[in-house]
């Protein structure tokens, strides 16, 4: 008996609207310019690397003991056992600026250099961390370069693990602002620049020693987790940070700004009020689409392996789509097989691809070019 199909909808791919919001590939055009002192600032989401906040966020600028991030991040993902006991090496005695005051010989751990590169900013632990990873300054400056091209730095260049002044040593709001979503991952990274306190125990030279965090907003901040301050005669004040609250994470970079502190706080929370952060997708809810096949009702049950979230205003919301479609079917389906994807656009640039898989088995009772015809209804 020939099979007929009661179309539900006339398009096999099915666009939603959502009040959810992203970035990726959002137009630099897209993205609101804000008040601020900053000669170059960036806010964004740390999940979908949405640009929330923007001023010259593409500018080069220098940017002091911001750059220890991507130091220590560089010496996390590189360093086997951060308990080893290390011994510090000559060159990284004495160095300018703030420090731990480290010592000729001294040994020390290379987590507790990391507390002390991060809460203390002490450039004498850059340089040892430097050394003990890199084995000399340049091959560990060639090491935190190509880390900030994997975490999407477009236009920055390090010349130094410190972030004293040297003229090819800058980068940007944003790229600052990407390397820190990317840090922020990790959970060794995220704990150190959330601590408030540290002791550092005696070691074979000096006596314990103790720091406080210089980030004040770790203390005033409602859900602040860090992340560094720095300043320079050249960089000026310059402060990253960051906020946790209801699981969305915000980064903000300002660069070059007197009130650094204030701005970061009025930048944060007027970004996590007036986003709308509600997820597009839920890991492992279910998705569910209905069809009939003759006079029999059926059901597919899929799901995505991952949850989105897209920060967006309300005046946005006609300008995100959101696209469910089928792969050809031409065989029975089993449990938690990938058989579609959804698409998530903003303003007609794709941010997001996301796997669906099946909750439920498919049976293909038809051959391929009929199946195809059959429309789908998706429901949130």
């Amino acid at each position: 008996m020939k099979i007929k199909f009661k179309i539900m909808l006339s398009i096999l791919i099915c666009c939603l609207i959502f009040t959810g919001v992203g970035f990726n590939a959002v137009s630099i055009n897209s993205v609101e310019a804000v008040s601020t002192s900053a000669k170059g600032m960036c806010v964004l989401e740390q999940d979908s690397k949405r640009v929330l906040y923007q001023k010259d966020m593409d500018k080069m600028l220098a940017n002091a003991s911001t750059t220890k991030i991507v130091t220590a991040i560089t010496v996390i993902q590189n360093c086997d056992n951060l308990d080893e006991i290390i011994t510090v090496h000559n060159k990284s005695i004495g160095i300018e600026g703030t420090s731990i005051y480290l010592r000729k010989d001294e040994q020390i751990s290379v987590r507790d250099l990391l507390y002390g590169l991060m809460l203390r900013s002490g450039n004498d632990s850059a340089m040892a961390l430097a050394y003990h990873v890199g084995g000399t300054e340049e091959k560990f400056v060639d090491m935190m370069n190509e880390l900030c091209v994997t975490a999407g730095a477009k236009n920055s260049h390090f010349a130094n693990p410190h972030g004293l002044d040297e003229t090819d040593h800058y980068t940007t709001a944003y790229d600052l602002a990407m390397v820190t979503a990317y840090a922020l991952n990790n959970p060794i990274f995220a704990d150190i620049v959330s601590t408030k306190h540290h002791t550092i125990p005696a070691t074979n030279i000096s006596e314990a020693r103790y720091l406080t965090n210089k980030n004040r907003l770790l203390n005033s901040l409602d859900g602040c987790i860090g992340v560094k301050t720095g300043f320079t005669t050249r960089a000026g004040r310059c402060l990253v940070s960051a906020i946790k609250r209801n699981g969305i994470t915000l980064v903000c970079v300002v660069l070059n700004c007197g009130p650094m502190f204030e701005e970061s706080v009025t930048l944060l929370n007027s970004a996590y009020s007036e986003y709308d952060f509600s997820p597009i997708t839920i890991k492992d809810e279910p998705i569910y689409n209905e069809y009939y096949i003759d006079s029999e009702r059926g059901q597919l049950n899929l799901y995505t392996d991952e949850t989105y979230i897209f920060p967006i205003k309300n005046s946005e919301r006609n300008k995100l789509k959101v696209v469910y479609s089928l792969y050809e079917l031409t065989k029975n389906v089993e449990e938690n097989e990938e058989v579609g994807e959804i698409s998530v656009f903003y303003d007609n640039h794709l941010q997001k691809t996301l796997k669906l898989y099946t909750i439920n088995k498919i049976d293909v009772l038809v051959n391929q070019d009929i199946f195809n015809s059959i429309k789908l209804q998706w429901e949130k």
